[in-house]
């Protein structure tokens, strides 16, 4: 069953492919149920396929423990109080849906793909899951054994957590700073009562969101939300965050020492935009000529001119409230200091020489090319009206993705580079060997060296 849910995919996804037009959002319906509860429905039947995604607009901004909100929706998938974690799998299985639950900062998803004639089956599965999961102890703990396994594993590899190091530097004492996946110590302390009152805390009506897209028929779909919601109730308790970040006063640089390693990875940048940002979608377009694309000016002096590394990149990571910039990169460990001081000479072209007419009409085309295959999959649908719900927008924001590209011209990128991208006070997040490149690094900022078999993220 499996093997043919995934051949159902891939002619799924051929059959949006959008070459050359102009996105523009599929009709859909927002219904708000009696007891609260926010639905939205976008029915389409060009593939039998059917997308649902539960979303909390809470995440790990609200841990009270590192790891919490990540580890409080992953145990939603062992079992509800209606059927065990054998059973649950083993119903899923069977119809060959995917499902998966995770957190990041900002939100939980619950998201299930399957076959149209497999709804009346899988939706009930999903809704008990999220209402009634069993949080089972013995189950609790053999997740949170395998999970902690993982966790150390990750904390060998530079990729994989460096950006936290990142976040905690730039966002330090503010709950953008937090750790999503949780360290070794943080996940070590969780309890089963600590996901018991995470879920009850903030699973709730006016936090939540049900989506369903893709072939089913919305007539028959809303009676049976309606069933399947109608006895859930309660009060919803708002998440109050901080609106203000931190000031970042002085360039730092945060060296995380990997004594064994051979090659040095770094992050360096400083605070980005909301998702609410009017400018959003102009920043993107320049973002790609610095480098978001394979031919942008990082990689392309980084990689391509100097053979300094296999590839550099920048990006803006956007939250309700703000958000960061970075550039990315790594090389060996003796050339760090070549490769830093030439990714700092690429990025200060930004000002120094700005963006010519051919270069931002190449970026735009990109950008524009690159936007309706991003919705090109019921899943993919289900995932923005998800972000919609969770980042307060409707869809004149998607609609008029190409008018606003088009309106970028190249007074405007300068303002746009003045305004948005950080050209002091950089911060700077770097793993490698200490011994090697600590006296070096001074030049960039204060320098604070912590070890990389800490497991929590600590400052000075």
């Amino acid at each position: 069953m499996k093997l043919i849910f995934s051949f159902v995919l891939i002619l799924y996804a051929c059959s949006f492919t959008v070459s050359g037009a102009e996105f523009v959002l599929p009709e859909y319906e927002k219904i708000r149920l009696e007891n609260g509860l926010t639905i939205y429905l976008l029915e389409q039947h060009e593939v039998p396929l059917v997308d649902v995604t539960f979303t909390v607009k809470v995440g790990a901004t609200a841990d009270t423990k590192p790891g919490l909100a990540q580890i409080t929706a992953q145990n939603l998938l062992l079992g509800t109080q209606n059927v065990d974690k054998a059973g649950f799998e083993e119903a899923l299985d069977f119809v060959g849906a995917e499902v998966n639950a995770n957190a990041n900062l900002e939100r939980t998803l619950v998201s299930a793909s399957f076959t149209k004639t497999d709804i009346d089956e899988v939706l009930p599965l999903i809704v008990d899951a999220v209402l009634k999961p069993a949080f089972n102890q013995e189950e609790f703990e053999k997740h949170k054994k395998r999970y902690l396994s993982l966790l150390a594993q990750a904390q060998e590899s530079p990729r994989a957590i460096i950006r936290n190091y990142f976040n905690a530097q730039i966002f330090q004492g503010h709950p953008y700073a937090n750790q999503v996946d949780g360290n070794t110590g943080s996940v070590s302390s969780i309890e089963l009562t600590d996901i018991k009152a995470f879920h009850t805390n903030w699973y709730t009506l006016g936090n939540s969101a049900l989506v369903i897209a893709g072939d089913f028929d919305i007539q028959k779909i809303k009676q049976s939300t309606k069933q399947l919601f109608n006895q859930w109730q309660g009060q919803t308790k708002k998440l109050e965050i901080p609106s203000q970040l931190p000031t970042l006063r002085e360039s730092k640089v945060l060296l995380i020492n990997k004594p064994d390693a051979t090659e040095t990875r770094f992050l360096v940048g400083g605070y980005g935009v909301s998702k609410s940002n009017p400018d959003l979608t102009a920043i993107s377009v320049i973002n790609t000529i610095l480098g978001a694309r394979f031919s942008s000016w990082l990689n392309d002096e980084l990689r391509i001119n100097s053979g300094l590394t296999y590839g550099a990149r920048s990006r803006f990571d956007s939250k309700a409230l703000g958000g960061s910039f970075s550039m990315s990169t790594f090389t060996k460990t003796e050339t760090t200091e070549d490769t830093m001081d030439l990714l700092l000479k690429t990025y200060a072209r930004l000002w120094e020489k700005g963006i010519d007419q051919a270069t931002l009409d190449s970026a735009k085309a990109y950008v524009k090319g690159r936007y309706p295959p991003r919705f090109e999959t019921s899943q993919n649908l289900a995932r923005l009206l998800s972000d919609m719900f969770v980042y307060n927008y409707d869809e004149q924001l998607i609609n008029t993705f190409d008018e606003r590209v088009d309106q970028l011209d190249l007074d405007k990128t300068k303002t746009l580079i003045k305004t948005y991208f950080p050209k002091d006070k950089l911060q700077f997040t770097i793993i490698g060997k200490a011994e090697s490149i600590e006296k070096m690094l001074e030049k960039y900022g204060n320098v604070q060296t912590i070890n990389i078999k800490d497991s929590a993220i600590n400052f000075n």
